[in-house]
C-alpha cells in the first residue's frame, strides 16, 4: 500500500508520536489483540489544541504507519486530509477518556476473548497472580451500555473510570490509558496476561488469593521492577523485536 509520507507536514514531536503509535498498532496486532478493524488505540499530540491521532478506519493494525494515522480533533474531524475514512462511533470511548484524564497521552481498547470473557464473569479480575495485583492497584468497571457511539455515556464512564489506569468495560473488553505509549501498552500486556492466567488457573484446582495488603503494595513493586521507567523500560526492546521484523509502519 502506497501512502504518501506526512512527516513534512508535522512537527518533529508530532512525527516521533505517530511513529510511536504506528509501533503500538503493529505490537497489539503481533500479540493477538487485534479484532480486525474494529477497535482502537489513540494518543493526544502534546499542546493545548487537544488533537489526536487515531487509526484510518478500514485498515489492519499491521497496515498502519505513521503516515496513515489521522489527526483529528475532539470531535473526531480530520485536521490533515487523508484519503482514509474515521470512525467517529470509535473515537466516543477515547475521547470520554481524555478529555477527562488530561494525564492520559495514549488509550488502548480491546476485544480479546480473555478480555471479553473475564469482563463478563461477575467476580472480575480475582488476585490470582503477580499480574492481577498490578491491575488491581489501579482498576475499575465500566457496565455495559450497548455499543459505545452515544456521547451521553461518556460522563458515566469518566466517573467510573475515576484516576485508575485500567477499566474493565463489562460484556465489552479491556481499555488501559497512561501518559505514554509505551506505558499504555505494558499496562495492556499486564491486563490481558492476567486475563489469561485467570481463565487457565478456573480450568483447574481450588484458587488460592494473594493477600489483601500484598495488592496494596504493589504500585512500590511495579515502580522498582521497571527502575521507576514504567513503560519506557520494556519499550527500546519491543521496538528492536519489532524493526526486525517489519520496520514499515516508520514510514
Amino acid at each position: 500500500m502506497n501512502i504518501p509520507s506526512v512527516q513534512h507536514l508535522v512537527s518533529p514531536e508530532e512525527w516521533q508520536l505517530r511513529v510511536d503509535l504506528a509501533a503500538c498498532y503493529r505490537l497489539v496486532a503481533m500479540h493477538g489483540w487485534s479484532d480486525l478493524i474494529f477497535t482502537h488505540i489513540s494518543a493526544r499530540i502534546p499542546g493545548p489544541e487537544h488533537h489526536f491521532l487515531i487509526n484510518p478506519y478500514g485498515l489492519m493494525f499491521d497496515e498502519i504507519t505513521a503516515s496513515s494515522l489521522v489527526k483529528v480533533d475532539q470531535n473526531c474531524n480530520k485536521l490533515i486530509e487523508s484519503p482514509f475514512p474515521v470512525n467517529p462511533a470509535g473515537f466516543v470511548i477515547h475521547s470520554a477518556v481524555h478529555a477527562a484524564r488530561e494525564d492520559a497521552q495514549c488509550v488502548i481498547h480491546t476485544h480479546t476473548r480473555a478480555g471479553v470473557a473475564v469482563s463478563a464473569q461477575k467476580c472480575g479480575v480475582l488476585p490470582i497472580s503477580q499480574q492481577s495485583t498490578f491491575v488491581l492497584a489501579s482498576l475499575a468497571y465500566h457496565d455495559y451500555e450497548g455499543v459505545a457511539f452515544r456521547d451521553e455515556e461518556k460522563p458515566r464512564l469518566q466517573d467510573d473510570l475515576g484516576r485508575a489506569n485500567f477499566l474493565m468495560l463489562r460484556n465489552h473488553g479491556l481499555l488501559t490509558c497512561g501518559a505514554t505509549i509505551a506505558d499504555t501498552f505494558l499496562a495492556m500486556y499486564i491486563f490481558e496476561s492476567a486475563c489469561q492466567i485467570q481463565l487457565a488457573a478456573q480450568a483447574g484446582g481450588e484458587l488460592v488469593h494473594v493477600h489483601p495488603q500484598i495488592v496494596q503494595g504493589v504500585a512500590e513493586a511495579m515502580r522498582v521492577q521497571t527502575s521507576g521507567m514504567g513503560g519506557a523500560f520494556a519499550w527500546p526492546a519491543l521496538i528492536r523485536k519489532l524493526d526486525k521484523l517489519d520496520a514499515g509502519y516508520r514510514t
